[in-house]
């Protein structure tokens, strides 16, 4: 067994038989320096080559190809095609043996699949995205009735660490009320701090999406992660998802 197959994170989700998941973690890849391991970030000044390696043996690790996304903090949600890089924070597939993917060192990274094992797909989002509905936007991409779906959160900065304005809160708010649940004050005046799981389960739920699993791990806190407030250079893991 590698390295890399040996420290690759399995979701734990009651994912139907055909959906296969993983998250990458800083081990087992080529890169050095501030992205040592297993980055998988093309656009955050790392070796392309190291890159374009260590994308090569998650590839074969995963016996799937990974359909890599230009990530934008936006919502568009798109087809994944492992031969266009598209601008988007969300892809769907139906097609065996390709994986949608969100590359992420903080943000949250959301897998999904349909009770039928039929669809599968990745989001990434940051708090920006998922003010503007970047979950709600993966939800319709699906096309299936929300209570067919299940979501897995994977590892993002966590509720003891992610430090917002109060603009932050207000955006959640505005939309939300009860997003007031996932805010505490910080220590300093006019600062919260904020609950990314529960501000996305909140999301999720708003469409019908109850069925959310995941949301224990913390970038900042877990050091096989590569976090950009913890350590900015940072590389970029993925949460992955794809039918067999």
């Amino acid at each position: 067994m590698s390295e890399l197959t040996s420290t690759l994170i399995i979701p734990d989700w009651p994912a139907p038989a055909g959906v296969r998941a993983c998250v990458t973690t800083r081990a087992g890849g080529v890169s050095v320096g501030a992205y040592a391991g297993l980055n998988l970030g093309d656009h955050v000044g790392d070796d392309p080559l190291a890159v374009a390696e260590n994308r090569r043996r998650l590839a074969a690790c995963m016996g799937a190809q990974p359909a890599w996304l230009s990530q934008v903090h936006g919502v568009q949600v798109v087809e994944a095609d492992p031969s266009v890089v598209a601008q988007a924070d969300g892809a769907w597939t139906s097609t065996p043996g390709i994986a949608c993917a969100a590359m992420t060192a903080d943000c949250l990274p959301a897998l999904f699949c349909d009770r039928a094992g039929s669809k599968v797909a990745a989001a990434h989002a940051g708090w920006r995205g998922l003010a503007n509905g970047v979950l709600e936007a993966t939800v319709a991409s699906l096309a299936v009735e929300p209570a067919e779906i299940l979501v897995w959160l994977g590892p993002a900065i966590g509720p003891r660490n992610f430090e917002v304005g109060a603009e932050v809160r207000a955006t959640f708010m505005a939309s939300h009320p009860q997003a007031q649940r996932a805010f505490v004050a910080g220590e300093q005046p006019g600062k919260f701090i904020a609950d990314i799981y529960e501000l996305a389960r909140i999301r999720l739920a708003s469409v019908g999406v109850t069925a959310v699993y995941g949301g224990g791990l913390c970038t900042i806190e877990d050091e096989r992660f590569f976090s950009y407030r913890r350590n900015n250079p940072a590389g970029r893991f993925a949460s992955l998802v794809w039918l067999a």
